[in-house]
């Protein structure tokens, strides 16, 4: 079997790895600060920096590919080739939800590296199979070998830039993943060799190389104004809010030790304030309000007899400042205010906690917690219904 000669344009290579630079500094920093935005906004900056890493994947792939050099005329399957864009963005964005509506556990961080990873693969060997008039043949190294880097590179670039969020890890994290993306493309196309075939593969529309290019233009285009935009916010800095006596605008205020404290259940006033959100606004609740909170991803919901709302802290969080004021942890995901609880309940190994308010609904106590909770709530709850 005869291989047709391949090589590559240098200044076209050389693009295609600032297009996967400038992608993956737009995503990443697209998600900077989450936490600290309504989940409205979280929403709509995460589908973004899906479309800017997943279709930052794409351009980098078919700015390099414009710069294949073969002997023959050949063209593109135009709609295979748009199916490997949205598989790009589609895997990019399952990977972000991860991120940043499920708890950030090492194993969340390396699934979705690995998530990514896989995404870079399936992007380039779809891609691939749209070429029309040559058929890519791959060898098994190949393969292979670009299939381990693609994820071991993905998941390092996602442990430097989440590891711990900061404009310095964020920088790195975009060089690993600008890495990743153009070794795992060099990578497998050092080990593909292309053969001529005699006709067009009847899928989709074919396109040729100049329509490729404009269409690759178009989404670099997006790509670095987006870049350009989003570079602008790291040379601002957040204006100080003005002082307020509103609730809603008032500092947190930091836990007292736990030496100036009463006994558990027990609440300081003034001593903590939970931030939360309601109705997009900011506002703040003590925690003698609270009934009980209740992991969400890698945020809490607070309950109040009142309110169900949404808190940026992360369980770990809400648990070490909390228990500090005499919440007690009843599960991993719940950390239950004892002065709310009306009755205990136990069935064999699991046990909960109802409130006396009946819209709340109540909070399960695991087995390994059943009898601490049992005995710390034995005393109040005998001295409540003596009351």
């Amino acid at each position: 079997m005869e291989y047709l000669d391949a090589n590559h344009d240098t200044f076209l290579v050389i693009m295609s790895c600032v297009v996967a630079l400038v992608a993956g500094f737009t995503g990443l920093s697209l998600t900077r600060d989450l936490s600290q935005k309504p989940i409205v906004q979280r929403q709509i900056s995460v589908a973004l920096a899906s479309v800017a890493l997943g279709g930052g994947i794409w351009s980098m792939h078919f700015v390099a590919m414009l710069g294949l050099e073969l002997p023959i005329l050949f063209y593109y399957d135009a709609a295979i080739t748009l199916v490997s864009a949205l598989t790009a963005i589609i895997v990019v964005g399952a990977a972000l939800v991860l991120l940043h509506f499920v708890e950030r556990t090492p194993l969340v961080i390396t699934a979705a590296g690995s998530i990514v990873g896989i995404g870079i693969l399936g992007m380039h060997y779809i891609g691939m199979a749209g070429l029309q008039l040559c058929r890519a043949i791959y060898t098994v190294p190949g393969v292979i070998l670009s299939s381990l880097v693609a994820v071991a590179l993905c998941i390092m670039a996602f442990w430097v830039a989440y590891g711990r969020r900061e404009n310095r890890t964020i920088f790195l994290g975009t060089l690993c993943f600008a890495v990743a993306v153009c070794s795992v493309h060099f990578l497998a196309m050092a080990g593909t060799r292309f053969e001529q075939v005699p006709s067009f593969a009847e899928f989709g529309p074919t396109m040729s190389n100049e329509f490729l290019a404009l269409g690759v233009i178009f989404t670099s285009f997006i790509l670095f104004g987006t870049f350009l935009w989003v570079s602008v916010t790291y040379l601002l800095k957040p204006a100080d809010p003005a002082p307020s006596d509103d609730r809603s605008t008032a500092p947190v205020l930091e836990p007292l030790e736990a030496t100036q404290r009463g006994a558990p259940g027990v609440f300081e006033p003034q001593s903590l304030q939970i931030p939360c959100e309601r109705d997009g606004a900011r506002v703040f609740v003590s925690p003698q309000e609270v009934a009980f909170v209740r992991a969400d991803g890698h945020y809490t919901q607070i309950y109040t007899e009142q309110d169900r709302l949404f808190c940026a802290w992360p369980i770990t969080e809400a648990t070490k400042r909390l228990m500090n004021t005499g919440f007690l942890q009843t599960h991993r995901s719940y950390l239950v205010n004892p002065t709310k609880v009306f009755r205990f309940e136990r069935s064999k190994d699991k046990g909960r906690c109802i409130f006396a308010c009946a819209d709340l609904p109540p909070a399960p106590v695991s087995r390994g917690k059943l009898k601490g909770i049992q005995d710390a709530l034995g005393a109040q709850l005998g001295a409540f219904r003596e009351s």
